[in-house]
């Protein structure tokens, strides 16, 4: 069974941090490009982050060196640290996979071929 989850979303304080975890079972996640994103209310779901099954990342323009993502292929997981939240982050954020195979770039969410439920972050003032 194929599984993407999702997990450590919540409140942060503006100007604080928070780390978001993805679990993907039921592949082989080494021959998988991962990637982040997000959806605010009334928004389109917009690019956050992304990472190759070798390591090479790539950011959403308006990230600024905020957030890193990273991969531990060893525990099939893919991480989404966020350093200095600002109020624009509340969103729900969603943890996507893709086959190496199949080619093309990681910034539209609709080349993936899974995707978890998402985990909600909120940025308070």
């Amino acid at each position: 069974q194929v599984q993407l989850v999702e997990s450590g979303g919540g409140v942060v304080e503006a100007g604080g941090s928070l780390t978001l975890s993805c679990a993907f079972s039921g592949v082989d996640f080494n021959s998988y490009n991962m990637g982040w994103f997000r959806q605010a209310p009334g928004l389109e779901r917009e690019f956050v982050a992304g990472i190759e099954w070798h390591s090479l990342r790539y950011y959403g323009n308006f990230v600024n060196d905020r957030f890193t993502i990273d991969r531990d292929n060893a525990k099939n997981t893919v991480t989404l640290q966020m350093n200095n939240r600002k109020v624009g982050d509340r969103a729900i954020y969603y943890c996507e996979g893709k086959g190496c195979p199949r080619g093309g770039g990681l910034r539209a969410s609709d080349e993936y071929d899974y995707w978890g439920q998402g985990t909600q972050v909120t940025v308070s003032t």
